[in-house]
């Protein structure tokens, strides 16, 4: 592989406790239905405009000021709220040493990813740092793969040298529609089924077995 394309939440950190804590601060100041656990869980990863309309019956029209409510918590407290998987640190330091390019390809806004990655002490592994912008540009993941893709010149055959990694759906789909392969990682958020069903071109199960992938060690 000559470049990665990781996702964030799911994927490179545990992210859900502050997500869902700043998913229901947002519920309660918007006096809107709250969703089951099962549902909340399902806030970790997609778009946040798109699951406050599906799981919480937020009118369309609404979900900016949803967000905007949400991020009053996650920017203060629900950003910290969060944990590394163990063995990413050394996986992404290997890749580096390996002279992989590593990018970051998250839904959540690239300011609070960077700060994410700088907190732990990560984002010196990463060549590029690539997420939403404020105003949710990016609901399709496949935009934003694109749009790195053009914007770090990658073309002709180096596309069949990258690999998105991710958890969700909506990272295996993208992934192919923005002409790359996609792993799928069941240690995040998402289960197999949900990772058979988008199309993964492969499913690990840890992040050991992940970097025994990436690294040629399989």
């Amino acid at each position: 592989m000559k470049y990665v394309f990781f996702d964030l939440d799911g994927t490179v950190t545990e992210s859900a406790p502050g997500i869902i804590n700043s998913v229901v601060y947002a519920i309660k100041k918007l006096g809107v239905r709250m969703p089951s656990e099962e549902e909340l869980l399902k806030f970790v990863g997609p778009p946040l405009s798109d699951s406050f309309v599906k799981y919480c019956g937020v009118d369309p029209s609404r979900t900016k000021e949803a967000i905007n409510i949400f991020r009053e918590y996650f920017a203060e407290r629900g950003i910290f709220e969060n944990n590394v998987y163990p063995g990413i640190p050394e996986l992404t330091a290997k890749l580096k040493s390996l002279g992989v390019k590593q990018i970051l390809a998250t839904s959540k806004p690239q300011l609070f990813a960077e700060r994410i990655l700088t907190h732990f002490n990560l984002i010196a592994d990463f060549d590029g740092v690539f997420g939403n912008s404020m105003d949710e540009k990016y609901t399709d993941k496949a935009l934003l793969l694109r749009d790195i893709i053009a914007k770090e010149g990658i073309k002709g055959d180096d596309l069949k040298n990258c690999v998105m990694v991710g958890d969700r759906s909506s990272d295996i789909s993208g992934a192919h529609k923005a002409g790359i392969r996609a792993i799928g990682v069941l240690y995040g958020y998402g289960d197999r089924p949900e990772l058979e069903g988008a199309g993964a071109d492969l499913i690990v199960e840890t992040v050991r077995d992940l970097e025994k992938v990436l690294t040629g060690e399989l």
